[in-house]
């Protein structure tokens, strides 16, 4: 737009939305109260003799509730916008001394209505206002969109850098205030991606960060308030203290999430009764873990899972993976083979995920219940050798290492068995 444009566009903003001259002079160019902030900084640190310390909510102030700001900061924000203090609408204040009495039989005016209008309309200019289009959410939206699919076979640095660049943008229009609906969408997407996030570090063995992303991503999907969020982000966090410890923190988390999906079928509460059957079975609870399996089975059957390659899914395959891990933990090998077996019919044989080889080492598992110690040992050490060295990250290694845990003493104690756990020690990828 030309600079003769400029100051047209400035007094359509004001007739038309009801706005001061200094929220139209920053509407006009396109800047968000944070840019303005950012520019005043850095025009400050420039041209003026001391700093600039304004924040976004004083601009607010300035703006909609008719605070003047300092004649330091007036100087800057005309230079900002090139513009005069009377263009701003921030001319000096006429002496209280040199105002004229109204004239007479003329009613005075109301300093507590004038300030309760002056509120009234900021308040609404407020809960219009927004730095955020639907096509920019949606845009949002379909980058995560991508990273979920993504997510179910690239390895999880490569995904932690796709999914923070994510949240950095999502983060910049989150800071901004937003009507409520679209503060729900961006609550929404943050607590999806922080739960990718976190998921991603506990591959890698990264359990504080991985703790504290996952308690970013409860309190997301708690100001979303969307109850179907709120059981998938603990159902995940689940995972954290299922393959780290404790047991009973993952069957407590798992059955919250299953609470909160109050027995409606769908691929969460599938996940949160899948889960929480995986727990109970682990922590010695038979009869809670096979009334939960069948739970789990049952729900499946009256919903769809989603779509294979999407991690926020609960495709079938990924309840057989859950079945495989609960019937192995209560030593009903030849339940959990068959759920092997139809867990990986459904995986492609190019699959990079960890989750083939979460099942194998599972039917190592198995071998070593059903007395064959030695073929359990040969196949965990094939299985994590097969798995390509970005993906064989510590949540692989902790799983394997629980083969090695359940061996004979005496294979324990062996020389293959002592290689294949020192490999295992090794740094992520390394082994």
């Amino acid at each position: 737009m030309s600079d003769g444009g400029l100051p047209a566009l400035v007094a359509a903003l004001q007739q038309c939305c009801g706005v001061s001259a200094l929220n139209a002079n920053r509407r006009a160019r396109g800047w968000s109260r944070p840019q303005v902030i950012t520019k005043l900084t850095e025009l400050a640190g420039q041209t003026a003799p001391g700093p600039f310390r304004g924040t976004k909510e004083l601009l607010r102030g300035w703006e909609d509730l008719g605070v003047r700001p300092r004649e330091y900061t007036v100087r800057l924000l005309c230079q900002l916008y090139e513009a005069t203090p009377s263009a701003l609408g921030l001319e000096s204040p006429v002496p209280v001394a040199l105002t004229s009495a109204p004239p007479a039989g003329m009613a005075q005016p109301d300093p507590a209505h004038d300030l309760a209008e002056r509120t009234r309309r900021a308040i609404n200019r407020s809960l219009a206002d927004t730095t955020v289009s639907p096509g920019e959410l949606d845009l949002l939206d379909d980058r995560l969109q991508t990273a979920r699919c993504l997510y179910v076979t690239a390895p999880p640095e490569q995904m932690i850098q796709i999914l923070l660049r994510d949240l950095q943008d999502i983060q910049v229009l989150s800071a901004e205030r937003q009507p409520a609906a679209t503060q729900c969408r961006l609550s929404e997407l943050t607590a999806v991606a922080s739960t990718l996030v976190a998921d991603a570090m506990m591959k890698l063995g990264r359990l504080h960060d991985a703790q504290r992303w996952y308690e970013t991503a409860r309190l997301a999907a708690d100001d979303a308030g969307n109850p179907e969020l709120r059981a998938r982000v603990r159902v995940q966090a689940a995972m954290l203290p299922y393959y780290y410890g404790p047991l009973a923190a993952a069957a407590q988390l798992a059955r919250e999430a299953r609470l909160l999906s109050r027995g409606r079928p769908s691929p969460t509460a599938v996940f949160a009764v899948a889960a929480e059957a995986r727990a109970l079975a682990r922590l010695g609870d038979h009869d809670g873990a096979k009334a939960t399996i069948r739970l789990a089975q049952d729900l499946f059957e009256h919903c769809h899972g989603g779509a294979d390659n999407d991690a926020w899914a609960f495709p079938e395959r990924r309840l057989w993976l859950y079945l495989s891990g609960a019937f192995t933990a209560l030593g009903q090998t030849m339940q959990a083979r068959h759920a092997q077996q139809q867990a990986l019919a459904l995986y492609p044989k190019d699959h990079s995920g960890i989750d083939p080889a979460l099942l194998r080492l599972e039917e190592a598992m198995c071998l070593v219940i059903e007395h064959h110690p030695v073929d359990a040992l040969q196949l965990a050490v094939h299985t994590y050798s097969e798995v390509p060295a970005p993906h064989r990250t510590a949540i692989l290694g902790a799983r394997a290492q629980e083969v090695i845990d359940i061996l004979p003493n005496q294979l324990q104690a062996g020389r293959p068995a002592r290689q294949f756990a020192q490999a295992l020690a090794l740094p992520a990828g390394r082994a």
